[in-house]
This record gives structure tokens, sequence and C-alpha cells, in this order.
């Protein structure tokens, strides 16, 4: 039976934890390995000049498992900037952009009041460009995605936000922060809790609107800056979070089809959406302990595929942070194969997956780094971590709420509620 739709699962107040970090208060290891591996970073990561942003700590290396406050393990801590350098409000989801022409890492940071970009040019100490605000008021859910140069933001639980256009390439020219306007303005659907883009196809699909059942809104986005409704899923009701791609996975009757990957609350639903009109829906398949089936992503070879649930951990009988790992042979058949238990016992939120390694954004537990390359055994390994909530490590709606993995240069960038925008570094080294 489908489940009601979680309205309010958690109330973000203001600064459960308050970061107001400076350089001053980097880590000073006191084992001799802990202080060359300091000298050693530092050299690496830290810049003879930076920008002066306030409340920004420069580099820390992981050591002894701190990098200054925060517990770690192979993640070294590059910058904060906390959100009172960020346009204020609380942090939700996160995205990066990397500038084609220049080569420029940059941030898109959502705030419940409204969406920041920063350039990363120099991680140990990024630069607020400006804001985008809001359009309409403030959310405590607010979503971006990037597709050819521009952003695509949406925000639940507002009635006229639609989804905001913003092309990136005006913060070439930015030198000082600016209060920013969309470029367009999507209005066929009013709040959305959320949004995937496929960028090789150039759709976007927003979802949990109040359109289409809460199911996939389509929105043809190849010209960027002139959205077109394209189509709508709505079988399977609401969806919570999805990932559409291009098959290439190994049941070869869908292959170059345009599948979606949907998180429906209490199912794995795969649905086929080549033809944006007639979508068609391959399988629905619930799992044993499922509470609130929230976002997955997929391995790269598209066989499996790893679920979060939002609620098993505070609902269920094991408090650990769990995977749920399935494997996708026939996609009218998904199978739930096993799950992944985490020493933590935080929330899961936002995972996403590049090449052996699931990137996962755990609330109070922080950035979690899980080695996925035994997923076809169900057998996988948490190989570095970092804690941006060190308070507490409780089922609770505090710390980190997304993370983007996906530069060139191999930081990682973690949005959270009450920290800010986090600038880190893994090091893996093959672990």
């Amino acid at each position: 039976m489908k489940l009601v739709r979680m309205m309010g699962l958690a109330v973000l107040t203001a600064s459960a934890l308050v970061l107001s970090m400076t350089a001053a208060s980097a880590h000073d290891p006191e084992t001799a390995e802990g202080q060359a591996a300091a000298r050693t970073f530092m050299a690496d990561h830290v810049p003879a000049e930076r920008h002066a942003v306030t409340g920004t700590a420069a580099g820390v290396p992981c050591v002894n498992g701190k990098a200054d406050k925060y517990p770690c393990k192979n993640v070294d801590l590059l910058s904060v900037l906390p959100l009172s350098g960020l346009g204020g409000g609380n942090g939700n989801d996160i995205w990066g952009w990397t500038d084609p022409s220049s080569g420029k890492e940059y941030a898109i940071v959502g705030r419940t009041n409204g969406t920041a970009f920063v350039d990363l040019s120099v991680p140990t100490s990024p630069k607020f460009l400006g804001n985008l605000p809001s359009n309409g008021g403030s959310s405590s859910w607010r979503d971006m995605k990037v597709y050819k140069n521009h952003a695509f933001i949406v925000a639940d639980f507002i009635t006229g936000h639609g989804m905001q256009v913003f092309d990136l390439t005006r913060l070439r020219t930015v030198t000082t922060p600016q209060t920013f306007t969309a470029d367009a303005l999507y209005k066929e659907f009013g709040p959305a809790h959320n949004i995937a883009i496929n960028e090789e196809t150039g759709f976007a699909y927003a979802i949990g609107s109040n359109t289409c059942s809460g199911g996939p809104h389509i929105v043809n986005i190849q010209n960027p800056k002139a959205p077109a409704k394209a189509g709508c899923v709505s079988q399977d009701g609401y969806t919570h979070d999805t990932q559409c791609v291009v098959y290439r996975g190994p049941d070869t009757a869908y292959t170059g089809k345009e599948i979606c990957f949907n998180a429906n609350e209490d199912t794995l639903t795969i649905v086929d959406v080549t033809d944006k009109a007639r979508p068609i829906q391959i399988s629905r398949k619930g799992y044993s302990g499922a509470q609130y089936s929230h976002q997955g992503w997929l391995t790269g070879d598209q066989r499996y595929f790893l679920l979060d649930d939002e609620l098993d951990e505070s609902r269920g009988t094991d408090k650990r942070t769990k995977t749920y790992v399935w494997d996708l042979a026939k996609l009218s058949a998904p199978v739930h194969t096993g799950v992944y238990s985490s020493p933590a016992t935080a929330i899961d939120h936002n995972q996403y997956i590049k090449g052996q390694y699931s990137y996962q954004a755990n609330y109070q537990a922080g950035l979690r780094i899980l080695d996925v390359s035994g997923v076809a055994s169900a057998k996988l390994s948490e190989v570095g971590y970092f804690d941006i909530y060190p308070a507490g490590n409780a089922a609770n709606f505090n710390g980190a709420w997304s993370n983007y993995p996906y530069f060139s240069s191999g930081i990682v960038i973690v949005n959270g509620i009450e920290q800010g925008l986090v600038v880190v570094k893994p090091n893996l080294g093959g672990k």
C-alpha cells in the first residue's frame, strides 16, 4: 500500500551546531608523524595567497582520526564556508558545475531562502559570488541540477515557485557578490520536491510536484532558456527521487531506451520514458524493511542500484544506517540481494556513485564513502568518512544533506543544514 507522503520529515531549525572557524583553529597534531603529514598537506593544498573569506577554515589534514574538530577517515578538510557567508538560511541540496572554457569548478548551494554560487578555484578559500533568491518564499527543500551550463532549480511547498533557469556562464565575470535574477522561469508546476536531469538527452524530471500525481513531470530543456513540457509519469503516484539514463545495462531488451529508476516511497519503480507522451512502467518492487524509499544511484555498468531508505533507522529495529542493494539483471524483475549496515546510526539521505565508490551524505554521520566493488555479492565496505556534525550520531535531521563528488580535481562538496558549504578531499589511495 502506498505510504502517505511525508509532509514534514524534519523541522529544520537554525544551528544545532554553529561554525565560526578560522585558519588559526587548524588541527595541530601532537605526534611527529602527524606534524609531518600536516606539513606535506599544507604544502600541497594551501597556496601562499588566498581569498580572504571570513569564517573559512584553511586546509587541515585528517590525522589520527581528526581534521580540526571533525572526526574523519581518509578525507582531508579543505574549507568551510558557513551559511552566514552564503546568504543565510539553512542548507539543503547541492550540485556542481565545471566551466568548460576555463576548467574552473563552482558549487551551487541550495538554502531555504535561495541558491548560492561559489567559486572553488582555490578550494581552501571558496569565494561567494552571489545569490539567486527563492521565487516566492522559503522552503526547507530546494534542489538543482545542471545541463548545458545552466542550473535548473526547484523548491517544495512554495505554491508558485516553478523551475528557475540560471545561465552559469554569467559567473565568469563576477568579481563582487551579486543578487541574481533567473534567466527563465518554467511555470507548468508550482512546488516540486526534487529534480533530475538526463544530460545525454536534454530532459529534466521534476518530481514530487503538484502535477502528474507527484510523479516525474518531464521537461524538454534542450534549449535551456525555453523549457517545454514533454510528458508525465503518474502510474505509481508520488516519486521522491529518480535517476534517468540512456540504458546500456545487461537487459538487452531495453538497450538504448531512456529509463528512470524511481524511489517511490515504498518501492523501487522502473519506468521506460523513451516516449515522453506514453511512459511505460516496467516494474514496481517493494522490499523487506521498507519505511521510506528515498533515493538511489546506479553502478557504472547499470547492473546494480543502491537505494537508501530515509526512515528505516528511526522506525526499524536495526538502527544502523543501511544501504539496500538491487540486482537489475532484468529490469522487469529487480531483485533485492542484500543490505549494507554502517557502523553509524544516522539517517541516510543522498548518495552518488563515482567509479568504485558511493559518496553518501548521511545527516549526523556526515559524508560516508563506500567501496562498491563487491556489489555483485552485496559486499560493501566503508573506506572513508568526514563527519561534519561531531555533536551526535543519531537518527535526527542535522548535518549533511547532500554532496557532489564529480569534480575532476577530486574535491567533494557537502552541504550541511547548519554548517553550510564544506569542501573536502578524499585520499582513498586504492583502499
